[in-house]
């Protein structure tokens, strides 16, 4: 409805019709600021949550970058150089960000001849595996058992290229023949022979 055909209504309907026509012109020019506005303020909210984003995703791998690498439960299957098998796992492994080489492992465990009739296992609480030398160092409450015994020791090197298991500190425990004790040990052929040195005491049980 135009100007010119409010002034063809009766005085009443086009008082009416000109307070709906003001009505909605400021509604309109209302609408023309308001909106804008509103506009405004969601690109400027879009804007900054984008910003916001792209921060912190730059800022998370700048501190996490120098937090150590760690795995959970990690499994590794060898061969050393005469290609017999072991088994080693963990309860956690931990690399040292000063050497790349040097990974600490948690509650570990190493089976030599693990697909064989008579596997030996080691456990201890702690472990050092270094990649470089290929050798596996654990301390900590080693325990060393398999079908020829089972024996308790402070420390214990494994050498992943010759498959051989020293010590260097006291050993105890029980074989076949009985209780044995000695000032350090080494385990070869796959855990088949055991070599005592060092104030070796034995204590036979009669059969």
């Amino acid at each position: 409805m135009s100007v010119s055909d409010i002034s063809l209504l009766p005085p009443l309907d086009r008082s009416a019709s000109i307070q709906r026509w003001r009505r909605r012109s400021r509604a309109i020019r209302i609408l023309r600021i308001v909106l804008p506005s509103l506009i405004g303020v969601i690109l400027a909210g879009l804007a900054a949550s984008v910003a916001y984003t792209s921060f912190k995703s730059q800022a998370a791998p700048a501190a996490s970058s120098n937090d150590p690498i760690r795995l959970v439960n990690p499994r590794f299957v060898g061969r050393d150089d005469r290609g017999r098998p072991f088994l080693l796992i963990a309860a956690t492994a931990t690399r040292d960000m000063q050497d790349y080489q040097k990974v600490y492992l948690d509650k570990p465990a190493l089976v030599l001849d693990d697909q064989g009739p008579d596997p030996l296992r080691v456990t201890a609480a702690k472990g050092v595996y270094r990649e470089a030398a290929a050798k596996l160092e654990v301390s900590g409450g080693v325990r060393l058992a398999g079908a020829r015994g089972a024996f308790d020791t402070a420390q214990s090197l494994f050498d992943l290229k010759s498959g051989e298991l020293l010590g260097s500190g006291p050993i105890h425990g029980a074989g076949p023949l009985g209780e044995i004790q000695a000032k350090s040990y080494g385990v070869y052929d796959k855990g088949a022979r055991m070599v005592f040195r060092g104030g070796v005491h034995t204590r036979l049980q009669p059969k």
